[in-house]
Order: C-alpha cells, then structure tokens, then sequence
C-alpha cells in the first residue's frame, strides 16, 4: 500500500492538502447537517404548537406587535401587554423587560408580516450556536487526535441542538432566550479563542438582550479575572474587569432608570417577598439573617428539584468548570422568586442556562483529557449525553410523533373559524389562544373580564382561560357583555363571537389612562406545580 511518505517531497505535500481538504469538507458538511437538524427540530416544534393553538398572545402576540413596531420604525408597543396590565400610555415593551436587541428581528417582518416569523426566526438563533459549540469542543479537545476531537465535536453539537431546554422554548414561542443562547456561546468562544474584542460585542449585546443578564456577564468576568490570575494578557484582565463591573451596572442602569424612562414600573418584576418589599429591603434582612436565603430557597420541593433536574441531565460535570458559576446569578433569581412559573421546567427559562452548561460541560471533558483520564472522560460524556438526549426524546422529541399534537382541540378550532368572521382593520377583545392570529390584522387587546368598549370579543366562556381566576367568570362576562349592547355572531363549542351594536357603555368599560397603576399577573394556586408541565 502507497504511504504519503513514501511519495516524492511535492507528491507528499499535494496528498497531505488533499487530505486536509477532504477532512474540512467532512468537518463543515457535519456543521451544516447538524445546524440545520437542530433549526428543524426547534422549528418543527413551534409550527406544532401553532398550528394546534397552543400559542397564545401571552408572550407570541406580545413579542409580534413588538416586533412589528419595530418594523414600521418605531416603538415595541404592544397593546395586549399595555391594557391588561394597566400599563398607561406610552408604555412600550422596553419598558416591561429592556430588550432593544429584539429590533434585529424586523427585518423578517419585511419578508412576511406574520407571527410565524418569530419562530423561525428563534429557531435559527438557536441553530447559530451549533457552529460556535463545535469550536468550543475543538478548541477544549486541541491535543487529543482528529478522531477524538471529531466524536466530541459531533456529540457536543447534537447534544446541545437537541437540548431539551432549546426544545421546550420552541413549544414555548418566541422570547428573548433566542438572543441569550447564541451571544452567551459567541462570548464563551470568542474569549476562548482570545479574541477579546469579540467577547466585548457579545457582551454588550447580551446586556441588550434582558436587564437581569448583565449579572451573569459580570459573574464570567469574574471567571475571566480568576483564569487570567497569573498571566501578562493585560486585554485579557482588562475585559474581565469591564465585564465584572460593567454588566451589573448595565442591570442596575436598565432596571433604575431606563425601563421606568419607557413606561415601565419600578419593581413591577421583584418576586422576593420572603426577603424583602424591594431589594434595599431584601438585603438588609439577609444580611441580619442569612438563614432566610435557604428558607426561601426550599419553600417549595420544587426548587431542589429543579437543580437536581439540571445536575442529572448533564451528569454534573458543568460543576467542573467555573463557567458555570455564570449561571449562578440566573438561577437564584428563580430559586429564591416567589413565583411558581419560574420553578418549572415547562417554559423557556432553563434555555438561558443551556449554553452556559454545555459549554462548561465540554470545558471539564477537556481538562479530564488534558489530565490523561481518557477513560473517565469517556465514561462521564457518554453518560451525560445519553441523559441529555433522553431528556430531550421525552420533553420536546416525542411530541413531534404524536399526530394529536397537530390538531386544535374542540375549543381552540371553534376559536379559530369565530376569528375568521372578524373583518380587518377591526377593535378586538380576544381569547388568548386566538389573539396572534389577529395581531397582524386587527387592533386586539387581551379579553380579561374588563369590558374594553371593542367592536368585537371573541372568548370560551365554558372552560376556564388566561387570564381568568374562575371557571364561571368567563360566561358571566360573556352575559354581562350580552344585557349591554352586545349580539352574538357565533357560538359553537363553547365559543363565541360578540359584535357591539349599542353606543351606551358597558358598566365597568376602562382603558388605561395617564393615572393607571400596572400591576403584576395573579397566579391561580394550581398553576406551576406540576414539575414538568408548569
């Protein structure tokens, strides 16, 4: 058998390019396939949840009229967040959560006006950070041969493509996680690669992405700071200090000053009564009684299990690595919140942690390589991601393969067939299943109980729905609506359509004006207890 040694000096050089050539073209055909499996599975699983109205204007018609805001050149306004939440005027959506990075999405609305859009778009986002991951992986595995850092880089980028929490965001619609997951990944990999100015644009645009991630920028500046403890990069120090002090000032800056500047309430999100009213508040009682962090920390069985469900599912080795400590202050703020929904991991929150884990999972793998425990770290990859994936089949997969997932319930049809008789251009109170398919047509607000004064409501009154405390409350508003002005157009399977044909006001007709007070979503008791469906 011919070797390239073997070969004439220039003969040997042209097979060794050849060589190379072959395997780069393997290594980006692998990027391809596995970036574009990770976008069909994210979007596949937000089409279904769609086309089955499981989406609902809480948060897809939020983030759409938004977004389209943005498209027409201006403000995140948003009147299905603004009336609900008696939020007054000039309230726009940087004002609820400050996230101007979301403006890089209207130019998908210059393609199709449509809320789908959004999906897509979140889908591709989160398959961007398929090729970062894989250079995470090559960069960790550097001294091992072609053939281990292959594997790693393969199995790295699968096990995150498919990482339940990306999966279980998609059937969640569109938030800014989309930005979060890829920028987080882009800062880990340009500061791995040392390319510091890199790491500062993620950085920075991370901080646009949602007010409270500037405290995880600062925790990897302190990463930084400690890996960079001993050596002369100077740049390298210089952005772990910028990052240590400038993301928690960016947090402070936004929640103080910028989100009330846009219309937002001061403390509207603080969800940490147990410690204090606000966060002055909270942190003196800590500091005279730190024992209050752990009470708040174990008031309910399932906030250990949230932890204990991220550590098996990446068979603890994120634990390994200080990157993980950038997920820290993430976490305490749903450990110690007073809110259920944010105990769960039925929504899109743990999509936030997700690159941080993987990363800091591939990170330990590498060091155990570097160390020569090629057994152990074959053993503890192999584990983690047979668990990962598992996690991923059971939680967002296997959705995919159950045709009753497609269709629309009953309820949710009849919703659909009362929307279409709504004409364009109208005033509209809606269900909020319905509400996204009539953001891109109609004037639509949130249907709360609160007469709006609308031309027309279309909600189920038989069953009860967000955001209605009881079962009756629905067809009580549905009677009210009916004895004042009202005539119903449509009612089948417990939905129905109601057109305004009275000029006199329904008693109790409110809008938010210069005076309103907002005030936060009251949570029914049986919402977010389930550990798995929230």
């Amino acid at each position: 058998m011919t070797t390239t040694s073997a070969l004439p000096p220039r003969a040997a050089r042209g097979a060794a390019a050849r060589a190379s050539g072959v395997r780069l073209s393997s290594r980006r055909a692998r990027t391809v396939l596995l970036t574009l499996l990770c976008f069909a599975a994210c979007l596949a699983l937000g089409v279904q949840q769609w086309t089955s109205l499981q989406l609902g204007g809480f948060d897809l018609g939020i983030f759409d009229q938004g977004v389209r805001g943005y498209a027409h050149f201006g403000l995140p306004v948003s009147t299905l967040k603004s009336v609900h939440h008696e939020f007054p005027p000039g309230f726009s959506l940087l004002g609820d959560h400050f996230s101007p990075v979301l403006a890089l999405m209207a130019p998908l609305y210059w393609l199709w006006d449509d809320p789908r859009m959004l999906l897509v778009g979140q889908a591709a986002l989160f398959a961007a950070g398929v090729p970062l991951v894989r250079r995470i992986a090559t960069r960790a595995f550097a001294d091992a041969d072609q053939r281990v850092r292959t594997r790693v880089r393969d199995v790295a980028a699968l096990v995150y493509g498919l990482g339940w929490p990306l999966l279980i965001s998609s059937r969640s619609g569109f938030h800014e996680v989309g930005f979060a997951v890829p920028l987080f990944l882009l800062l880990f990999e340009r500061a791995g690669a040392r390319r510091w100015g890199g790491a500062a644009v993620a950085a920075l645009l991370l901080c646009a992405t949602k007010e409270d991630i500037g405290l995880a920028v600062g925790a990897y500046g302190a990463v930084l700071l400690w890996r960079e403890r001993g050596g002369a990069d100077r740049r390298a120090k210089l952005l772990g200090w910028a990052l240590l002090l400038g993301g928690p000032l960016s947090s402070a800056v936004e929640i103080s000053y910028l989100i009330p500047a846009m219309g937002g309430a001061p403390g509207y999100y603080w969800n940490y009564g147990q410690l204090g009213a606000d966060g002055g508040e909270a942190l003196r009682h800590v500091l005279g009684d730190p024992w209050l962090l752990a009470e708040s920390a174990f008031s309910s069985p399932l906030k250990p299990m949230l932890l204990g469900w991220l550590v098996l599912t990446t068979a603890a080795l994120p634990l390994r690595s200080g990157t993980a400590l950038v997920a820290l202050p993430l976490l305490a703020e749903r450990i110690f919140s007073d809110n259920p929904n944010h105990w769960s991991i039925a929504r899109h929150y743990d999509a936030f942690l997700w690159p941080i884990l993987v990363t800091a999972a591939i990170e330990a793998l590498g060091v155990l390589w570097s160390r020569g425990r090629r057994a152990q770290v074959r053993r503890l990859g192999a584990t983690a991601a047979v668990l990962s994936l598992a996690a991923s089949a059971a939680l967002g997969l296997y959705h995919l393969a159950v045709p009753y997932e497609w269709q629309p319930k009953a309820t949710t049809a009849a919703l659909t067939r009362a929307a279409a008789l709504i004409p364009d251009g109208a005033t509209v109170e809606a269900d909020n299943q319905i509400a996204p398919r009539l953001t891109n047509r109609t004037k639509v607000v949130l249907a709360d109980g609160t007469p709006r004064g609308q031309e027309y409501v279309v909600l189920r009154y038989t069953q009860r729905a967000f955001p209605f405390q009881r079962d009756p409350e629905q067809a009580e508003y549905r009677a009210l609506l009916l004895a004042h002005g009202y005539q119903e157009l449509f009612d089948q399977d417990g939905v129905t359509l109601l057109h305004r044909t009275g000029t006199a006001p329904v008693p109790g007709t409110h809008l938010p004006g210069p005076g309103s007070t907002p005030y936060e979503e009251v949570i029914p008791p049986d919402v977010g207890h389930n550990f798995f469906l929230g």
